[in-house]
């Protein structure tokens, strides 16, 4: 069975995620929008989306941060009966012409994660651009591998039973190191991925909710934890990796 939905964390994003919601209703995918605790102006374009068909709204009561809006977003998924779920962020990076290239990979591999790579334009930040590879040198040395392209893109199509499996046993970063922390641990379980390339455009409505001190100490500690996680799996990742 492949039945897909897109999962959108939203927060204070009332000026794009109309235009969001919008193409991903005109792909035919259905829409489950989690308010991770907006403000009112924004609440109420929310609650406008969620009059339409095909539209699902989950309100939390306080912010749990972006990982923990998209985990909450795919439980509600699956119990919704949604065999897989697109990721999509709220704010209009995303080129979500591609929401149909995704679904296709995803119907032709459906065991595998279906993971955008980026391909930015001139309004990327470039601090951000280079710091970037940083966090690819560490997944890789995490993973043992060079099989995650890009762990910070957050444009990519889960099958929902594996990873809640992963998120039901593991403790998975809830704010900025959610991306990464969820694609090492599934390759630690050897889970297939496979990649496609996709236009970044930051964004549609200027807002940014990364704190540079606070998520920058997050994903240090999330390497950290990840570093000595592979440490003791070491033997089975190149045990796995020797099989195949």
């Amino acid at each position: 069975m492949h039945n897909p939905c897109a999962v959108v964390p939203v927060y204070n994003h009332e000026t794009a995620i109309t235009t969001v919601v919008d193409a991903l209703l005109a792909n035919h995918l259905p829409c489950i929008l989690v308010d991770d605790a907006s403000s009112p102006p924004c609440a109420r374009v929310l609650d406008q989306l969620a009059l339409r068909d095909n539209v699902y709204l989950i309100r939390l009561a306080t912010n749990q941060g972006k990982g923990g809006a998209v985990m909450t977003g795919l439980r509600e998924a699956s119990r919704l009966g949604f065999s897989h779920a697109l990721q999509v962020d709220a704010d209009g990076q995303h080129d979500l012409q591609d929401v149909r290239r995704f679904v296709e990979r995803s119907r032709a591999h459906p065991d595998a994660v279906i993971c955008g790579y980026p391909l930015y334009d001139d309004s990327v930040p470039k601090g951000r651009l280079y710091a970037r590879y940083l966090t690819h040198v560490m997944v890789w040395i995490n993973t043992l591998s060079l099989q995650i392209r890009d762990s910070m893109c957050g444009y990519r199509l889960y099958p929902l039973a594996p990873v809640l499996a992963l998120i039901e046993s593991a403790k998975i970063g809830k704010r900025m190191d959610f991306d990464s922390d969820i694609l090492v641990r599934l390759a630690w379980r050897g889970q297939p991925m496979q990649w496609l390339q996709t236009r970044v455009h930051y964004p549609l409505d200027g807002v940014s909710h990364f704190r540079m001190f606070h998520d920058n100490v997050l994903i240090t500690s999330m390497h950290t934890r990840l570093f000595f996680g592979m440490l003791l799996r070491s033997p089975l990742i190149l045990w796995r990796r020797w099989r195949t």
